[in-house]
């Protein structure tokens, strides 16, 4: 088992491992350009030459051969591979300017060209920041699958020939007793053969109301037992059972979503050979017309150098960066940088009911009181209610808030139907319809007010006295303060919403309606989602929001995984954009947060071209020395990180505006 989790953790940090090699690599290239730039401009800045002529160009050999060839290295190797495969990247002009501009200082020995070998490092080390910067902006691995894996229950009590055995779980066989005492994780997916209790089985289903178990009901691994012990007999075991099934789900959707390939690889694809062709062209040109070999070689690796857009590589990650950091700031944190580019092109947005909608767990809701006084009918209940252990019960108990409960004697759990007791001599009966049928409490005058609650979707518990209704209790999940106000924007700018729910079509009907969600989808399966996501993204991007275990397939196959940070750890490492807050208005954030940031990444690569529109005329004329080629290509990439700057300030007023509350209204 140890072995296993270090297997896992090696697997794990693919991305984590690249955005340490590009690190080393930053810091390698930089040690060795610094001095490199010293000695180049010692006679400038500091009025002396640091070392003649000839040592010199053996100092900058020597100095650069580790820039350009260790550090270096993967950017040479694929972008020299380009060039056989005639598939051209920002790494085939990078890689071939940097090789001719280093080879230059071995020709200048032979006083054949001017030494550009300082040069090529330091354009080398310049793109290596750049590339740091996007391997940071990529975002850290995921580990949502070692994550689900680690849900299950770690060990089981079996019994054996009556005794009871601890055994670990991968040591259970299909036929086994268990015995889940309260509070307990179900050890595999079985069928209760003794006892009754509630089962969380939030993570599974997503709805917070527990679930009844009895002689005969089925129960799902790594779900909690409540309030009672249960002896269940394992079906299913290892790969079969249900956790299995959505972890095999969460990996399938992980390898099929395709991000959307970024602009700037199009856009290079056709650039790279252009300027590949021009350089050639220009170079021979210049050596045919002047007969000076160095200022050919000069003008082509000054085309070379400024056509390479190296601010392109830091136009989108630079951007990415101060829109995520912002967004982090407001509880929007932005774990895959496609994110920001997939999530301006949403057209649909999906959301999950509880917990994500709602707050997703019961509250008492209604009280409603028949021919007695509200507190009477409340001190009857509560002092019955607090006696049971079931969720509800708790629910009721703890938004009553009674100071002095009354005596009950003969108190009894009727499980799945409620409770029964004495106050004194007045038999009273709390539970739903069924229970009224079997103690033959009329409720048929009280129809209407029942369907009214039922219609909704609220649990409604029926209190009777003496075989008399005396009033009702209504529980529901209730839906999150701006729930309401976060779709009604999303409706207002165009976007089309929809719930989907594990529930009823009643509670539906009732919670879309007063969140002003348009369509919605009931008596959903959890493994069900993500077909459902599927369907809708037939007619357009779709972005998902939720929180529970069963939304990660789901997350996973959206567009945008949008998860609920006050959800389960799986659902957030689900999501491709995590909302702290676990507020509905973050939707609403985060889809202006990525149009904004996407705005600034078409602005940055506007500026990372510009420079180079505007300078390679100049530089095929034989008016820019790559020096001057280099410091526009860096006044490219400051230009883009400024511009980068400027988005923070843009969202801070966004986000200090939009928390201000709307009084107006």
């Amino acid at each position: 088992m140890h072995n296993h989790s270090g297997h896992d953790h090696s697997e794990l940090s693919l991305e984590e491992k690249e955005i340490r090699g590009w690190k080393k690599r930053l810091v390698g290239a930089w040690l060795f350009t610094i001095p490199i730039v010293l000695f180049m401009y010692s006679g400038a800045l500091l009025g002396i030459d640091l070392a003649p002529k000839q040592s010199m160009n053996i100092i900058l050999l020597a100095l650069g051969f580790p820039v350009i060839f260790i550090f270096g290295f993967e950017t040479i190797r694929g972008g020299l591979r380009g060039f056989y495969s005639l598939y051209f990247s920002m790494d085939s002009l990078i890689s071939l300017g940097t090789i001719v501009a280093y080879l230059t200082g071995f020709l200048s020995f032979f006083d054949i060209a001017q030494n550009y070998s300082g040069i090529s490092s330091m354009i080398m080390a310049i793109f290596i920041t750049g590339k740091y910067v996007e391997a940071k902006a990529k975002g850290k691995a995921s580990s949502e699958i070692k994550k689900l894996l680690e849900l299950g229950a770690k060990s089981a009590v079996v019994l054996k020939d009556d005794e009871e055995t601890k055994i670990p779980v991968s040591e259970i066989k299909i036929g086994d007793i268990m015995v889940i005492k309260p509070g307990e994780k179900i050890p595999t997916d079985g069928i209760v053969t003794k006892g009754e209790s509630s089962v969380d089985e939030s993570m599974i289903t997503g709805e917070s109301i527990p679930s009844e178990k009895m002689k005969g009901d089925n129960v799902i691994g790594a779900t909690i037992n409540q309030d009672g012990i249960l002896y269940v007999r394992a079906v299913k075991i290892g790969k079969d059972t249900f956790l299995a099934h959505i972890v095999k789900l969460v990996e399938e959707a992980q390898g099929t979503k395709i991000p959307i390939q970024k602009l700037a690889d199009k856009i290079t694809g056709i650039f790279v050979p252009i300027i590949l062709m021009l350089t050639i062209i220009v170079f021979f040109n210049w050596w045919m017309f002047s007969q000076d070999l160095s200022r050919a070689l000069s003008i082509g690796i000054s085309v070379l150098v400024i056509a390479c857009p190296c601010a392109l590589g830091l136009a989108t990650p630079i951007a990415l960066m101060a829109g995520s950091g912002m967004g982090a700031k407001n509880g929007i944190l932005i774990r895959k940088g496609e994110a920001i580019q997939t999530m301006k092109e949403v057209k649909t947005v999906v959301f999950d009911k509880t917990g994500t909608i709602t707050k997703g767990k019961p509250q008492l809701t209604d009280i409603h009181p028949e021919n007695v006084k509200k507190e009477y009918l409340l001190e009857t209940a509560a002092s019955l209610e607090r006696l049971s252990g079931h969720p509800i019960a708790k629910a009721i108990v703890e938004n009553i808030n009674m100071k002095k409960y009354k005596n009950v004697k003969n108190f009894k759990v009727l499980r799945g139907r409620g409770v029964e007791g004495y106050i004194g001599k007045k038999y009273i009966v709390i539970g739903n319809r069924t229970l009224m049928n079997e103690r033959n409490i009329s409720i048929k005058s009280h129809s209407e007010t029942i369907e009214k609650f039922e219609d909704q979707g609220k649990t409604l518990m029926i209190i009777s006295e003496n075989g008399k209704v005396i009033g009702f209790i209504a529980v529901a999940d209730a839906v999150k303060d701006d729930s309401k106000n976060a779709v009604e924007r999303l409706n207002k700018d165009g976007y089309k919403t929809v719930m989907i729910t594990g529930d009823n079509e009643r509670t539906a009907r009732a919670i879309s309606g007063e969140v002003g969600i348009k369509d919605f989808v009931a008596n959903v399966l959890p493994e069900d989602k993500a077909k459902i996501v599927m369907k809708l993204q037939k007619e357009g991007m779709v972005a998902f929001v939720g929180d529970g275990i069963n939304d990660a397939p789901a997350l996973k196959q959206s567009n945008v995984g949008i998860a609920m940070g006050t959800g389960t750890d799986i659902a957030i490492e689900a999501g491709d954009i995590v909302l702290a807050k676990g507020s509905l208005m973050g939707v609403v954030e985060s889809i202006y947060l990525s149009k904004l940031t996407f705005k600034k990444i078409k602005q940055n690569l506007f500026w990372a071209f510009a420079y180079n529109t505007v300078a390679i005329p100049l530089a095929v004329a034989g008016l820019l020395h790559p020096v001057i080629a280099e410091i526009a290509m860096a006044l490219s990439s400051i230009t883009v990180v400024t511009n980068a700057n400027l988005l923070r300030g843009s969202l801070n007023k966004y986000f200090r505006k939009i928390y201000i509350p709307n009084k107006g209204k």
